[in-house]
């Protein structure tokens, strides 16, 4: 890639994507909050909500790694909330595709976010990418937010979208919630524990983005998993093993429902994902099982 242009950027994954780039562009609300760090060519300002990104961003850009959105976890999914978290992803990549619309020259792919709340909760299915859409809230945001980045193939643009699953890192993400809890020996199983859980370590979620942007092969929907999903029992025990604490605090699914509503059925989900596409296109996890990734962490 010579000229890449992230959307973003400063957001957990967004971080460590601009860490495997040279010089990109960057696409951000605060262009001021951009640390120096990010190595980045420009930064540009852009509420992905309200406007087309400026075409100076995008003149010449070859790849295009779209991540904006509003944080899906971070408080009760109030309607206000709901709007927000639709908005942001589909009314964000309609107006991404109006930027490259207006481009003389496309850029060759569009790499862009999607998540595996497209499956919905389907108990031990073993989810690929050719499974179908689930109904719900969530399932319907994925929908719609996909098909807005697809209407970029309109274009000659090869579109790849990643439905990422729970993304484990030291600096964001569930584990910056979790760990605290855990390492105070207050940890324990969500609802039953039965439930699987599609989980990636951020660095191999980082790799497969630029991957997907840089193997031809890859188009469409693809997998942002681990390849050895584990219940959420099994999670649980391999956290309070990795900072050696006891999980005997379970999360009643009822308590869960009262504390944070419907979002409670998030995490309470099960998706036994698995990342075909990523495989069969040669993609190699570094970090494959839970206990190898909570080491890292």
């Amino acid at each position: 890639m010579k000229k890449p242009v992230v959307t973003g950027a400063t957001g957990f994954i967004g971080k460590h994507l601009c860490s495997l780039l040279t010089a990109p562009n960057v696409l951000t609300r605060s262009p001021e909050n951009v640390p120096s760090e990010f190595g980045s060519s420009a930064c540009f300002r852009w509420n992905p909500q309200t406007e087309a990104p400026p075409g100076e961003a995008l003149s010449e850009c070859d790849a295009v790694f779209h991540l904006a959105g509003e944080p899906v976890a971070d408080g009760r999914w109030t309607k206000s909330k709901k709007k927000r978290i639709l908005n942001s992803r589909v009314g964000g990549t309609w107006n991404l595709i109006a930027g490259l619309r207006a481009m003389d020259s496309p850029p060759s792919v569009l790499v862009s976010a999607s998540a595996v709340g497209y499956y919905g909760s389907r108990h031990d299915e073993e989810l690929t990418e050719e499974a179908p859409a689930a109904s719900g809230f969530l399932a319907e945001v994925c929908q719609e937010w996909e098909a807005a980045a697809l209407t970029a193939e309109e274009l000659g643009v090869r579109v790849v979208t990643i439905r990422i699953g729970l993304v484990l890192g030291k600096e964001g993400g569930a584990m910056a919630r979790m760990l605290p809890i855990f390492k105070l020996g207050a940890g324990g199983n969500l609802g039953n524990g039965k439930q699987w859980m599609p989980w990636i370590h951020v660095k191999d979620l980082a790799r497969l983005f630029v991957f997907a942007a840089e193997h031809d092969t890859l188009s469409g929907p693809v997998n942002g998993s681990a390849p050895n999903p584990v219940r959420n029992r099994d999670f649980t025990r391999a956290v309070g093993r990795s900072v050696r604490r006891p999980t005997l605090f379970p999360a009643p699914a009822f308590a869960l429902r009262l504390a944070v509503g419907e979002f409670a059925e998030v995490l309470l989900a099960s998706q036994r994902v698995l990342p075909r596409a990523a495989q069969d296109a040669g993609f190699e996890f570094r970090y494959s099982n839970i206990d190898a990734a909570l080491a890292e962490l």
